[in-house]
């Protein structure tokens, strides 16, 4: 009985291995880049059930699908599945865009922006919950308004929580209208509700984040040795997109503007000599082994557009290992290729 045991542990062991990513000779984690074609703004959350859901922008910029597989690598071919689109009765119906998965307080919400028809950009954000186990099979929920403070262009919710407390973050023109969009926080009251006060995180006034678009967007939180980072986009959605970063103590207040600390250059940008252009609206999560650190974003692999950058749908989601300096801080490895 042991040697059966044994021989099927080593069997059980042996298929783990085979549908993780492979690992180079430097053990690193390679992933078959590009990890889903077509696919803008991607989010991937990896469950308890062993699953890496992904969910991306539609280059048609009307509808919401979701995908999973075991692995990265997995969700290139894996199945899609249109969990919900826009009837003629819908508030909302075009542009689509930039839709997140989270799980929490038992269910599963997306965030997302859209827009009526008939006013295109009247770009709001939503959500919608579904309590499923698989949220690929489950029923979800009509999309609820997102409402803030004030009532203008919004969009790109993210979540995550901290010492108990759980913060949506979002990017929305400011008040004064100087910029097509600031990134703002505040704490969640449900997960389709946010309560008072509003925090302006980060506006757009460095050279890099002001090309074309006054933009700071896309916002992904990640902790890790005692810090909060937090990662941005900025500038039109063409080779001039680039990523920023801000980061705050893991024990300091959250809610005051003074506790985060903005890096004055862009941390992933264009690189033409590994045909990468316009990196961005990025996403975290981990490896297959539970320990190394991924980068999930999008990008071109050239740079004479077809069209406009939002008519152009060829922005792929790639997945890069994630390394850390020896002050702790994320290193995205901007001359390195995939």
């Amino acid at each position: 009985m042991n040697r059966i045991l044994t021989l099927l542990a080593v069997i059980a062991a042996s298929f783990c291995i085979v549908t993780t990513a492979s690992a180079g000779e430097s053990g690193a984690v390679d992933y078959d880049n590009p990890i889903v074609e077509l696919r803008a703004d991607p989010w991937i959350h990896r469950h308890t059930d062993g699953y890496y859901y992904f969910i991306g922008t539609v280059p048609e910029f009307n509808r919401l699908v979701l995908r999973r597989a075991r692995t990265i690598n997995g969700l290139s071919d894996a199945e899609e599945v249109t969990i919900w689109q826009p009837t003629k009765q819908s508030s909302i119906g075009i542009n689509i865009w930039a839709p997140e998965l989270h799980y929490f307080d038992d269910q599963w919400v997306i965030y997302f922006a859209g827009a009526p028809v008939d006013e295109p950009w009247m770009i709001r954000m939503h959500a919608i919950t579904s309590t499923a186990a698989n949220p690929l099979a489950g029923t979800w929920s009509k999309p609820v308004r997102m409402h803030t403070p004030w009532d203008d262009f919004s969009l790109d919710a993210t979540s995550f929580a901290h010492d108990g407390k759980r913060y949506l973050v979002w990017a929305q023109k400011d008040p004064a209208k100087k910029y097509n969009s600031a990134l703002y926080m505040a704490e969640l009251e449900s997960p389709v509700k946010i309560k008072e006060p509003v925090i302006m995180l980060t506006e757009p006034t460095l050279d890099w984040e002001i090309i074309t678009y006054k933009v700071n967007e896309g916002a992904a939180v990640f902790k890790k040795n005692g810090r909060i980072f937090m990662t941005y986009s900025a500038s039109a959605t063409d080779h001039n997109y680039a990523m920023g970063m801000l980061w705050a103590d893991a024990d300091a207040d959250l809610m005051k503007q003074e506790s985060w600390h903005k890096l004055p250059e862009p941390v992933f940008y264009t690189n033409e000599a590994v045909k990468r252009f316009g990196p961005g609206h990025n996403s975290f999560t981990v490896a297959e082994d539970g320990e190394t650190d991924l980068l999930i974003y999008h990008s071109r692999d050239y740079k004479e557009l077809q069209g406009t950058p939002l008519t152009d749908p060829n922005r792929d989601a790639r997945a890069r290992v994630l390394h850390w300096d020896e002050q702790g801080f994320p290193v995205f490895g901007q001359e390195l290729g995939d």
